[in-house]
């Protein structure tokens, strides 16, 4: 498996597409849990839940039937604070729907949570 963070969204995506209610992401990580935080904290998913197995561990998440399609952004663009209307218009269909996932030097948050905090970083994810 090369990139656990590509894996995890297309297990999403794919739960979504199925009208699954949970899916099981596995192996879990950090990073993969920060990103859920985020889509979780702004309503595109449910409840999520850590398995520990005694290996990586398995995340358990709770489908909403809210995303209409998510991904991984590669290779991981860097954006300044002033640039993230060009990558906007480039991954998200329409102006105000959707978000992207930046990584900042004060964690992973969304696009428009680093615009009102004035930070740049490197673009993950994107989820509309």
């Amino acid at each position: 498996m090369m990139d656990t963070l590509a894996n995890a969204l297309t297990t999403i995506m794919n739960g979504e597409r199925r009208g699954a209610k949970e899916c099981v992401i596995m192996p879990a990580s950090k990073l993969i849990a920060h990103v859920l935080r985020v889509m979780q904290k702004e309503g595109y998913i449910g409840e999520i839940e850590f398995i520990d197995d005694g290996r990586a561990g398995k995340l358990r998440v709770q489908l909403l039937g809210r995303i209409n399609k998510c991904g991984v952004i590669k290779p991981r663009f860097s954006v300044k604070k002033n640039e993230y209307e060009f990558w906007e218009e480039r991954y998200l269909p329409s102006r105000d729907i959707g978000l992207l996932i930046v990584s900042t030097p004060q964690g992973v948050i969304s696009q428009i949570e680093a615009k009102e905090r004035g930070l740049g970083g490197v673009l993950l994810a994107y989820v509309y």
